[in-house]
């Protein structure tokens, strides 16, 4: 999920907009690097549910921290496994530049409030796209952590859209999904652009 180059946290979700001129180059290329890890809309990975996790242990472990280091280097605030192609109930976020990144592992919304919030939102999947999508401001989230241990998250806000927004993506649910049919076809034009600039790159 995004942020805004202006760094405004009630926007964007997952991703950050086109990277901002004033990163630095080596960050820039960090960033360009760990996007090369994600995969991209089209893929059939990211229109598939993915299997819940039933073993813990090491490979679980490293899985994480890779999910984490590219989360972090691609400026996100959170990821899910099959945007790196590993069709897991697996996710990371953070949602403060200087908190911990959270694993969420077989994540499930218990409840979520009546009370809803349309607020744009980005994705390290559809990297030239951005659009409203009206989420419950609340939620409480039942998971484990990469060790087999409970977790109860109770999540407002940014927090609890990010979460949301990730859990989609466990479910194969992208956010041209769940926006207007207008955004929806402006979406796909601005990414049918993009494969064409990068074709002409």
């Amino acid at each position: 999920m995004a942020v805004t180059d202006e760094q405004q946290p009630e926007q964007d979700v997952e991703e950050e907009r086109e990277a901002p001129p004033q990163l630095d180059p080596e960050v820039l290329a960090r960033r360009r690097a760990a996007l090369a890890h994600v995969r991209q809309f089209g893929d059939p990975v990211l229109r598939t549910k993915a299997r819940p996790v039933e073993r813990f242990d090491g490979a679980l472990h490293e899985e994480v921290r890779r999910m984490q280091a590219l989360m972090h280097d691609a400026l996100g605030l959170g990821l899910a496994a099959p945007q790196v192609g590993v069709s897991h109930r697996l996710l990371v976020y953070r949602v403060e530049p200087d908190s911990p990144i959270v694993a969420l592992v077989n994540p499930e919304i218990e409840w979520s409030s009546r009370d809803e919030e349309i607020s744009e939102e980005g994705c390290l999947s559809l990297i030239a796209v951005h659009v409203d999508v009206e989420r419950p401001i609340a939620v409480l989230v039942r998971a484990r952590d990469e060790h087999g241990e409970d977790l109860v998250i109770e999540a407002t806000g940014l927090e609890a859209r990010v979460i949301q927004h990730e859990i989609d993506h466990l479910d194969g649910v992208l956010i041209l999904d769940r926006t207007s049919r207008e955004q929806r076809k402006a979406a796909m034009r601005a990414l049918r652009e993009a494969e064409q600039a990068a074709g002409v790159a």
